[in-house]
C-alpha cells in the first residue's frame, strides 16, 4: 500500500506570495486563509513508517510541522521518520529545502547527475555532511528502489523519465556546471508499490505532453501534473511578471494544447494538479476557472491531503 501526503501544491513562492497584492494573495491574507499553500512536494511511503520526500521545498520546515506523519519518533532525541529526498528538478523550490535538514539525520538523497552536479557547485550544499547524506545519480529510463537507513529495500520502485521542460531559471544564459546538453533538467516520476503493483506519477514541471507522455500515464491511478498557470500569458495580462508559461517550462492547464484538454480521454484514476502559481484563477473556489476544471475532472489539494493506493 503507498501511503502519499501532499506536503504542499503551490509553485515558486507559494500564496500568498510574501510580496504581492493580486487578487488571489490577498484574499488568501483576509477573507479566504483555505487559499494558503506552502510550495509543492509530497511524501510517499510504502511502510507507513519511513517516508521519501519529492521536491524539498523552500516551506520544507513548516511543511514537516504540519505533517504528523513526518514527526520524530516520541521518546528519541534525534530522529526523523524521513529516509530519502528524489528531485526532479534544480529549481530553488525544489531543492531549497535541503537546507532545513542539516541537523544531522541520515537520509539519502537522489537526483540526476545535472542535478547533483548543482548542489555541488553551491558550497552551502555541503552542510549536509556526507557522512549523514548520501547522493545517489538517478538516470532516465532507468528504474530504482530507495533503500532504508539500514540498507533494506524500502518496497517502492521509482523509474524517472524525461520531460518537456527547461533547466533552472537562475542559470539562464550561463554554463551549467555539469554542462553537456539538458537531458535530465526535468524529470518526471513514476512510483510504484512493489507489494501491490499499483503506481503513480508525478510531473511538477511539464511544457507540453507528448505522445510518449500519454501512453506513459494512461493507466495510472494517480497523477499529479503541473499546474502552474491557467493561461499562458496571465502573468504578463495581471501586471506581475513579463514571463509566459512556456518560457518557464510550463503548460497552462486550459486551452487546445494545455493539460486538460491533452489528457482528456487516458484511462486516470484521479487528477490533481500541484505547482500552481498564486496568478492562477483557479484557485478561487466557485470561479469559471475552477468550474472547468472540477468539470474535467480535475482537482487542487489542500495541503496535507492523504491519498491512498
Amino acid at each position: 500500500m503507498l501511503r502519499v501526503v501532499v506536503l504542499g501544491a503551490a509553485a515558486g513562492g507559494g500564496v500568498p506570495q510574501w510580496n504581492c497584492g493580486c487578487a488571489v494573495c490577498t484574499r488568501a491574507r483576509t477573507e479566504n486563509r483555505e487559499l494558503q499553500s506552502t510550495q509543492a512536494s509530497i511524501a510517499v511511503s510504502a511502510d507507513s513508517k519511513h517516508w521519501y520526500l519529492v521536491n524539498a521545498s523552500p516551506d520544507l520546515r513548516q511543511q514537516l510541522i504540519a505533517t504528523p506523519q513526518l514527526h520524530p519518533k516520541a521518546g528519541q532525541l534525534r530522529h526523523s521518520p524521513i529516509a530519502g529526498v528524489i528531485l526532479t528538478n534544480g529549481e530553488v523550490d525544489a531543492v531549497a529545502g535541503l537546507l532545513s535538514m542539516r541537523e544531522g539525520s541520515p537520509f539519502t538523497l537522489y537526483a540526476h547527475e545535472r542535478v547533483l552536479a548543482i548542489l555541488r557547485s553551491n558550497s552551502i550544499f555541503n552542510v549536509l555532511g556526507e557522512n549523514n547524506v548520501k547522493r545517489r545519480a538517478i538516470e532516465a529510463d532507468v528504474a530504482f528502489e530507495p533503500t532504508l537507513p539500514d540498507g533494506a529495500p524500502s518496497g517502492i520502485e521509482i523509474l524517472p523519465f524525461a520531460v518537456p521542460g527547461k533547466g533552472a531559471w537562475y542559470l539562464e544564459g550561463k554554463a551549467h556546471p555539469a554542462g553537456g546538453d539538458a537531458a535530465g533538467d526535468t524529470l518526471g516520476l513514476r512510483i510504484l508499490d512493489k507489494a501491490s503493483g499499483k503506481y503513480f506519477y508525478f510531473l511538477a514541471a511539464c511544457a507540453r505532453v507528448t505522445d510518449d507522455l500519454k501512453s506513459r500515464l494512461s493507466g495510472a491511478a494517480l497523477v499529479f501534473f503541473d499546474g502552474t498557470v491557467w493561461r499562458d500569458d496571465e502573468l504578463i495580462a495581471q501586471g506581475l511578471g513579463t514571463k509566459t508559461g512556456q518560457s518557464m517550462g510550463h503548460i497552462s492547464m486550459s486551452g487546445e494544447q494545455g493539460a486538460m484538454e491533452s489528457l482528456a480521454g487516458l484511462d486516470i484514476g484521479r487528477r490533481v494538479f500541484l505547482h500552481i502559481n498564486n496568478s492562477n484563477p483557479a484557485l478561487l473556489a466557485g470561479s469559471d476557472e475552477r468550474t472547468a476544471l472540477e468539470q474535467a475532472g480535475w482537482q487542487i489539494p489542500a495541503d496535507g491531503t492523504e491519498i491512498t493506493l
